[in-house]
């Protein structure tokens, strides 16, 4: 088990196997060992990298609330701290894809390709509930023992088909920390979205940079169609993973391990 500094936050870090560099960072609530489907796959071909953002899993809470420019810096951060070269290929799954692509417009000379495993989508982003709102609701909780109380029952519930060593559940979940990482997320959701819209507008994407948007519809056209329309915006190629729920790592690794090894091979 590994931490680094970035930004005087520890941050849990695991680093598995060898070649060129794949980062792995995993949406709103989640932690690192839910790419643990995805490992053994990559490892064999790339170095895959896997953390916890500030608040989640392992790491220690945030110190300032997050924004796309900053979590973009996160990642150029951890690559820093734990010496590994680049360019690399980043994966970003749900409110990580925009961190991803944030880090694609930042960083373009350290990135070697993009994979958004069923990103968010924000066309029109509204700002949500205030941070400070957000943190009295994560204390308050904290302080009636919910998250001893519920917390792994309400992780069991949301990834229902896909259960994770029980220890490891309750070692995260039952921790009012993580409880407030994902409210403080959530909370600065719409201004993310925002803020990466006006990045797009300065930071163009290098017009060589291999793109993949894979997508989950599960049998909602809208959602196709708003995946659809970010490869678009994006010049990327599109993949409709079926079957897959939101989950797509645990629910289909072997479509996001080919997207990685595979980037830039096909035609989009």
């Amino acid at each position: 088990m590994t931490f680094v500094r970035i930004g005087g936050v520890a941050h849990h870090v695991t680093v598995d196997g060898s070649g060129p560099v794949c980062v792995l960072s995993a949406g709103l609530g989640l932690s690192w060992f839910d790419w643990d489907p995805l490992v053994p796959l990559l490892a064999p071909h790339r170095t895959v990298v896997r953390f916890d953002r500030p608040g989640h899993g392992l790491s220690a809470p945030a110190a300032v609330p997050p924004t796309a420019t900053g979590e973009a810096h996160r990642i150029a951060g951890l690559l820093d701290a734990l010496r590994l070269p680049g360019p690399v290929t980043v994966v970003g799954h749900s409110l990580a894809g925009f961190h991803g692509e944030a880090f694609a417009r930042l960083h373009p000379a350290r990135t070697a390709a993009l994979v958004l495993a069923d990103s968010s989508v924000e066309e029109h982003p509204r700002p949500g509930r205030t941070t400070a709102l957000a943190g009295l609701l994560g204390a308050a909780l904290g302080a009636a023992g919910v998250p001893a109380a519920l917390g792994p029952l309400v992780r069991r519930a949301t990834v229902r088909h896909h259960p994770a060593p029980a220890e490891l559940v309750r070692r995260v979940y039952r921790t009012s920390r993580v409880l407030r990482g994902a409210l403080l997320e959530n909370a600065r959701y719409g201004a993310v979205a925002a803020e990466l819209l006006a990045l797009r507008e300065r930071h163009p994407l290098p017009p060589d940079l291999p793109v993949t948007v894979l997508a989950a519809p599960d049998g909602s056209a809208r959602w196709e169609r708003r995946q659809r329309a970010l490869a678009r915006r994006l010049g990327a190629r599109y993949e409709a993973v079926v079957p897959s729920g939101h989950l797509v790592m645990l629910d289909r690794p072997d479509a996001v391990a080919h997207a990685v090894l595979h980037a830039g091979q096909e035609a989009a």
